[in-house]
């Protein structure tokens, strides 16, 4: 059955790209709902539901937009935590243009939404079930594809010159379990060289070493290192979740990733929706 959230839920915190201090709350919500996103601090803002269609920006974060041209960015984390407690029902509304990035994952957002528990709802509850295997590559070489699966599971790879990342592998199964002990804790991650580039477009005002892992060389310059193994990668596949998420419905299927992106899980959830016969939607 469907599920939505037993109570409200608050967070406090900055926005990573904007330095916002931003105020987000998470609502129950009726049968069927979805995942919706609300603008507080503009009247008559039109509610935009968590759907690949209305991402409008996918550059260093995933971004949904309305048709009056009004945004909310960074959803990534809050959707995969979302995702990962399979909470198909809830209003998320925020007092700013980004969502607020906690500790850089999505672990704090998963404690907090568990802690109020869910209450079970008068719906069934379906999936989508990816029937034929659908890719996407840019001319970069880094591609994505997504095929049938009995679950959903992920396998992401990437290849990095510091040496403190280098070649890192993902591939299992995402649960629950697997969710909170390997990929929510999971931080973005950043070379020090970029820092100041990124500053200079307008990008990581809220950034810092509470909520980021900065490369410098063969170090990494957060006192406590990294907070799991293959921390960089297990972020990807967070991003990666979250966004998936965006399919509007659980996705049954494997997810295939090289040096993919935001804009590559939005393209492949694009192209999986682009021929009915690539998916089947039914009950779980």
């Amino acid at each position: 059955m469907q599920h939505t959230i037993a109570d409200k839920v608050f967070f406090n915190g900055v926005g990573l790209h904007s330095g916002v201090e931003t105020k987000l709350v998470v609502e129950p919500a009726d049968i069927n709902t979805g995942i919706v996103f609300i603008r507080s601090d503009i009247q008559d803002f039109a509610p935009i539901p968590a759907n690949y269609a209305n991402v409008v920006d996918t550059r260093n974060c995933t971004c949904l937009g309305n048709k009056n041209g009004q945004i909310i960015s960074t959803i990534e984390h809050l959707m995969a935590a979302l995702s990962a407690l399979k909470i198909d029902n809830a209003l998320v509304k925020v007092n700013a243009p980004e969502m607020p990035i906690l500790d850089g994952g999505a672990l704090l957002f998963y404690n907090e939404l568990k802690k109020v528990g869910l209450i079970e709802q008068s719906a069934p509850r379906h999936v989508l079930k990816v029937l034929q295997k659908v890719e996407f590559k840019d001319d970069k070489g880094n591609y994505v594809f997504l095929e049938p699966d009995d679950n959903f599971s992920i396998h992401f790879i990437i290849d990095f010159p510091s040496p403190v990342v280098g070649h890192q592998e993902f591939n299992n199964v995402i649960n629950e379990n697997i969710f909170i002990s390997q990929i929510a804790p999971c931080r973005t991650f950043c070379e020090k060289s970029q820092i100041d580039y990124l500053r200079s477009i307008g990008l990581i005002k809220g950034g810092s070493l509470d909520n980021a892992v900065v490369l410098d060389g063969d170090k990494i310059l957060n006192p406590d290192g990294f907070r799991v193994n293959n921390e960089c990668v297990n972020h990807k596949v967070l991003d990666a979740i979250g966004d998936m998420a965006t399919a509007g419905l659980p996705v049954k299927g494997k997810l295939t990733a090289f040096h993919s992106g935001h804009f590559h899980n939005n393209q492949i959830l694009q192209t999986l929706f682009a021929n009915s016969s690539n998916y089947i939607i039914e009950e779980e």
